[in-house]
């Protein structure tokens, strides 16, 4: 497993973003582990994560011009990220979006830079692919072109189409490669690793039995 993957799933269980479990998901199954970017909620951790997805971006060769973030989570990852990759040489713009629209002052959904070039979107999470169709749609709208989406975790679960999983089935459909910081498989190796973590394994195991994509 590379450094930064260590390093995000270190850090998220230090934040206990990464927790182990029962936990119930919107979905309606029952998951031995649930992850949660809104528990990196102080200065240390937000940089350390932008740290990582900043790494995983660049190794990736995904070609980009600028970030967005979409609201909610998306608005600080984006930020940071930016930040991140200001300090290793590369100075982009950012932009994010608004739930609601302002009708005062500069009025509109969109905050930050113009949307254009080439944009990639920056989340926690893929779930249902909602909020990424919803941000191609703006990005195209505002007359930029989507280039990828960025996420902290897939956790490699079929999605609600069939046996791929939901970082899948938005690339397939909108055309755009999607970038994660690490996968569930990292979290197989990271929780191997752990004697303190290897009760909860043959758990893991048996939810990606039960529910993994054809690429877990």
């Amino acid at each position: 497993m590379s450094a930064y993957r260590q390093a995000f799933l270190d850090l998220s269980l230090r934040a206990e973003a990464l927790r182990f479990g029962e936990f119930h998901l919107k979905s309606g199954r029952t998951s031995p582990y649930f992850f949660n970017a809104g528990q990196f909620n102080t200065g240390a951790t937000l940089s350390g994560l932008a740290d990582c997805y900043a790494e995983a971006l660049l190794e990736s060769g995904v070609a980009f011009d600028m970030l967005f973030g979409p609201a909610y989570k998306g608005i600080p990852l984006a930020t940071a990220l930016a930040m991140a990759l200001a300090k290793r040489g590369r100075d982009v713009p950012v932009a994010f979006n608004r739930k609601e629209a302002k009708t005062h002052g500069e009025g509109g959904t969109l905050i930050g830079a113009p949307l254009k070039g080439r944009v990639l979107i920056v989340d926690d999470v893929i779930t249902a692919g909602t909020a990424v169709r919803e941000s191609v749609e703006i990005i195209r709208a505002a007359g930029g072109t989507p280039c990828g989406v960025l996420i902290a975790l897939d956790r490699q679960e079929r999605g609600a189409e069939g046996q791929r999983s939901a970082a899948q089935e938005a690339s397939a459909a909108l055309g755009v490669p999607v970038v994660s910081v690490a996968r569930l498989d990292d979290l197989f190796t990271f929780v191997a690793d752990r004697p303190e973590l290897a009760l909860h394994r043959e758990r893991l195991m048996a939810y990606r039995a039960a529910y993994g994509s054809i690429d877990g």
